[in-house]
């Protein structure tokens, strides 16, 4: 099934997934971790972007970010993949692609799936097999959301705000999310919507969506049309 138009919209969260080239390695060490989340804070703030969750996998980057304009994250992705690109040419003497094409992207229904989809990030680096728990990843926004840390790249969205009065609240009550195993098919739907840049939320968002958007951004049911039936001629 081809993937969707991309959707620009402003104010709306969106699910960013970008892969290395033929799934390999484009963080080598430590010092390659840090560029990419300092030059990710400049990009933001360039183009007005919130991010409010992301992990680094060592051939990949997943985030929650909201843009203020509607070609926002477009514009953040491209300068920092460009800037990011050059750094890895550069310091490791190598040329030619790092990723694998552009990101992928969905737009999320906040009060639907906006936490969970902070869950499906934070909890990545686990579920690939690179630790036994999430608050061991040090290049997530777990140990923020948690209260382990504090990360100023971090804008902490409204219905995180609302878990707490006060940060301790807020991570005690963010942390009890994962005391649960994350739901099998959850997690495919999740992974679904981002492979085809699908909107993650129900019937009534997505109609929205397709309004704010004006066009679609569901997929065609499959099959062929039905053929219309000929008309009958009239009685002579």
């Amino acid at each position: 099934m081809a993937r969707l138009p991309r959707i620009n919209i402003a104010n709306i969260p969106q699910h960013i997934v970008q892969i290395g080239h033929n799934n390999l390695n484009c963080f080598f060490d430590d010092e390659d971790y840090e560029f990419y989340l300092a030059s990710l804070q400049k990009a933001a703030e360039q183009y007005d972007v919130k991010i409010h969750a992301y992990v680094l996998l060592p051939n990949a980057v997943q985030m929650v970010a909201t843009p203020a304009i509607a070609q926002g994250i477009s514009s953040m992705m491209q300068s920092l993949g460009r800037r990011y690109v050059q750094y890895i040419n550069h310091r490791y003497q190598r040329s030619g692609t790092l990723w694998a094409g552009r990101y992928k992207s969905s737009v999320i229904d906040s009060e639907a799936y906006l936490l969970t989809c902070y869950r499906y990030v934070e909890l990545k680096p686990m579920h690939e097999g690179l630790v036994e728990g999430p608050e061991l990843y040090p290049w997530s926004s777990f140990g923020h959301h948690t209260g382990r840390s504090y990360n100023d790249l971090i804008s902490d969205h409204q219905l995180y705000m609302d878990l707490g009065k006060t940060r301790a609240e807020r991570a005690n009550e963010y942390s009890s999310l994962f005391r649960f195993r994350f739901d099998r098919m959850l997690l495919n739907y999740i992974a679904e919507t981002i492979k085809l840049g699908q909107v993650l939320g129900g019937d009534q968002f997505t109609e929205k969506i397709e309004q704010i958007a004006n066009h679609r951004v569901r997929p065609l049911k499959r099959g062929r049309p039905r053929k219309k039936k000929k008309a009958e001629n009239p009685a002579v």
